[in-house]
């Protein structure tokens, strides 16, 4: 099964620092078994896929429109990601749920328009601590996968990548546990199941806090094919030690 790890940049890196990481991850050899991502901010796309040309490592977005264009000022398209040479995008993150109100009906339609141009879309799902708490965490994300997924045939299905946040686990400091993570992923590989035999190979990336000193438990788990990485992906060194630790898992 395809293992991913995948570099959540979010709004960090001005220019020169994001030149700076793209050229010392673009400089590490490539370590077999194991897709690398990196999804710096919109305006270093560009950049980014223009030095890393040649490269195993794959430039993702880190949002874009569900729209293929219009007026909406402020947003980028999935025409435009393409155009750049980005071949994944980001969807559907807790933080764009969070702070931008987004619907699983919304989420869902950008899933689509990123597989209408080729772009691999990397879905987000995951509870709060409220809803762990109140151990209804199978059913949101359960219900998230259906919004956002359903009516995708089996041949799209193949196309996505989902990634599993623990939200409770996200900037808190606190972390799942490796029998947690393992759980909710088996969770999630039984609901890709239910789509068809290859449907069950699609790669489930955990997105909780995943740094060196506990991704080797993490990424252990039979259903766990890697991270989408955040703060560590920041630092050139920690993320190629999680990609290091991916292929040894």
């Amino acid at each position: 099964m395809r293992k991913i790890v995948a570099g959540n940049w979010k709004m960090h890196k001005d220019r020169s620092e994001a030149l700076a990481l793209v050229s010392a991850l673009g400089r590490s050899p490539a370590i077999a078994g194991v897709e690398v991502m990196v999804a710096p901010a919109f305006p270093f796309l560009a950049m980014a896929a223009e030095l890393l040309q040649g490269t195993d490592i794959i430039v993702a977005g880190q949002n874009c429109h569900h729209e293929a264009k219009g007026a909406y000022t402020g947003e980028v398209s999935a025409p435009m990601l393409q155009s750049v040479g980005v071949k994944a995008c980001i969807v559907g993150h807790s933080e764009r749920r969070q702070y931008f109100a987004e619907s699983d009906e919304m989420i869902g339609r950008k899933v689509r328009i990123l597989l209408d141009h080729g772009i691999t879309p990397i879905f987000c799902c995951g509870e709060s601590r409220a809803e762990r708490e109140a151990g209804s965490h199978f059913k949101v994300v359960t219900e998230q996968m259906k919004g956002a997924l359903g009516g995708l045939t089996p041949e799209q299905m193949e196309q996505v990548v989902v990634a599993y946040e623990p939200v409770w686990a996200i900037g808190t400091g606190l972390t799942a546990t490796a029998g947690q993570a393992q759980e909710m992923h088996a969770h999630i590989r039984s609901l890709l199941r239910s789509h068809g035999p290859n449907v069950a190979n699609v790669p489930v990336l955990y997105g909780g806090s995943c740094k060196p000193d506990n991704a080797a438990e993490l990424f252990a788990g039979p259903d766990v094919n890697g991270g989408l990485i955040g703060g560590a992906a920041l630092d050139a060194e920690q993320f190629k030690a999680l990609v290091r630790i991916a292929s040894e898992s």
